[in-house]
């Protein structure tokens, strides 16, 4: 094993040249820089801080967080120790807290594995100490030091790298059944351009309306090169920004505003980040756009396949999984980022910018969650005289007993598609369910009666069925979105990938009735 020892002070780094050892080198450098560490160009499984972090001064905090995540390989842990107690006289310390800490590491994208607290081993009673342990996701490639190094290191004239990548992870995470492998490479997927495009319009949506500049001297629409006349449309129509998702109908106006906002998006993206957006030390782009025809359809449906028109744009397939898999610790960290660079061109332009509310701008925001199209159709078929059952326990169901229930939890992935809308006895959904993921078992023993609900409250009446398969074609793997046992599948993967990616506690329970 291989130690890189950095010390700032010249009388410790003596001390341990009295006691050399070959597997141990020592650095004169300090936080929160750490340049003569970063120029040796190594990697690390592991980075101890050791009573070390009360030294470092609040305002370089933040810097030296990211100075240190840069450092870490996939997979590699950084433990901090924390002191808390009063200064000794003849030393000052800076407070620690370990919330600062678990904050600051959400915010580059550091897993969480371990917070503890412990006494005082000199046995000062207003000392305690404690120890935060976390480590960078690994998924196998080199993907997450190429995203950290796109978030972190990479130039930036604008928001738009941080844009694009965000955009990207944002269909993994929401719309992941429009992606398609690329025929003829090895490890590639094309998203759709408009897609992409369509994401980019809604997160730049908010932050345009209130005014935060996205690139040096920019305030507003102007100066940006997405924002021209079907951006500003929309802006001056008041869209919001959460109405811009996949199974969206618009009327012929806004929808006309809407097409020209995403060839202008598309073009912007193609042009700009995706161009400029290149593997380290390497000339060789990122992202691939394959530019298609202008979409002029105008008052019609977002679709997947709509959204090809404009044509696609080629993620590497160790890029996609990363964004796939560890979206949840991605997301803080391209949002930090993106409300540091904001707040970096405010400032300079003497713009007041009040605390949180860059991220509150970058917040991704769904529809309001309702059930009411659900519980619509469940009345309807209870006023045709036909029986509906819980979907979990076979239970007939009366309007008084009947809740719709999210069958993916919506705590945990915010989704109000109608194939994740079902019939639940509401004394199980409130006390037994909750917002707990249904075990592999439960689903499968589900089956039958999910897909008679879908087939009698939405495939049997033609406009719910149109929507039912825009909504599951945008969000589930699947390419018959009107076969129900096809759904089904595609539903049960995406509960397997909630199970992996969020460690959801699961629920099952025995197939009785309930009184």
């Amino acid at each position: 094993m291989s130690v890189v020892a950095v010390e700032p002070a010249a009388g410790f780094r003596r001390h341990a040249s009295a006691n050399p050892d070959d597997d141990i080198r020592w650095v004169d450098d300090r936080l929160p820089s750490l340049d003569r560490v970063h120029r040796l160009g190594l990697g690390f499984d592991l980075i101890i801080l050791s009573a070390v972090w009360q030294h470092v001064a609040p305002a370089d905090r933040q810097r030296s967080f990211r100075k240190l995540a840069t450092l870490l390989k996939p997979g590699g842990v950084l433990a901090i120790t924390l002191r808390s107690g009063p200064s000794p006289s003849d030393r000052p310390m800076h407070a620690t807290s370990a919330a600062e800490v678990e904050g600051l590491a959400r915010s580059v994208g550091l897993e969480i594995l371990k917070v503890e607290t412990a006494s005082d081993l000199q046995g000062r009673a207003d000392v305690t100490w404690s120890s935060v342990a976390m480590r960078m996701p690994d998924d196998g490639t080199s993907a997450l030091p190429l995203i950290r190094g796109i978030v972190l290191g990479d130039d930036k004239s604008s928001t738009y790298k941080l844009g694009l990548l965000r955009a990207v992870a944002r269909v993994a995470e929401h719309a992941p059944g429009a992606v398609a492998p690329v025929a003829g490479q090895a490890d590639a997927v094309d998203l759709p351009l408009g897609l992409v495009a369509l994401f980019w319009i809604r997160m730049y949506l908010p932050l345009v309306r209130l005014g935060l500049p996205q690139a040096p001297n920019n305030r507003g629409p102007d100066g940006l090169g997405f924002a021209k006349n079907g951006f500003r449309r929309l802006l001056a129509d008041g869209v919001d920004a959460s109405d811009l998702r996949v199974g969206a109908v618009f009327d012929a106006e806004r929808g006309s505003a809407l097409v020209s906002a995403l060839s202008e998006a598309a073009s912007t993206i193609a042009n700009m980040p995706a161009n400029f957006t290149r593997f380290p030390n390497s000339d060789r782009r990122v992202f691939e756009v394959v530019r298609g025809g202008r979409s002029r359809a105008g008052g019609s449906e977002l679709t997947v396949a709509g959204l090809r028109r404009w044509g696609a744009i080629v993620v590497p397939g160790g890029l996609w999984r990363a964004l796939s898999r560890h979206g949840p610790w991605i997301d803080p960290m391209l949002v930090a980022e993106w409300a540091r660079l904001t707040r970096g061109y405010a400032d300079r332009m003497s713009i007041p910018v009040e605390t949180g509310i860059v991220e509150a701008a970058l917040e991704w925001r769904e529809p309001v969650r309702t059930t009411a199209i659900a519980r619509l159709a469940a009345d309807r078929i209870l006023a045709e005289g036909r029986q509906i059952e819980c979907v979990w326990t076979g239970r007939p169901l009366s309007s008084v007993r009947l809740d719709v229930d999210h069958c993916l939890p919506w705590a945990a992935w915010p989704c109000g598609d109608l194939w994740n809308l079902g019939p639940c006895d509401s004394r199980v959904n409130r006390h037994e369910k909750r917002d707990r993921l249904p075990s592999a078992e439960l689903l499968s023993q589900s089956r039958e009666r999910i897909m008679r609900w879908w087939q009698d409250a939405y495939l049997s009446d033609p406009a719910l069925a149109a929507r039912f398969g825009r909504e599951a074609l945008g969000s589930l793997p699947v390419s018959d979105a009107l076969d129900a046992a096809e759904v089904f599948a595609a539903l049960d993967w995406r509960r397997l990938r909630l199970a992996q990616d969020q460690q959801l506690p699961e629920w099952s329970r025995q197939l009785q009735d309930v009184t």
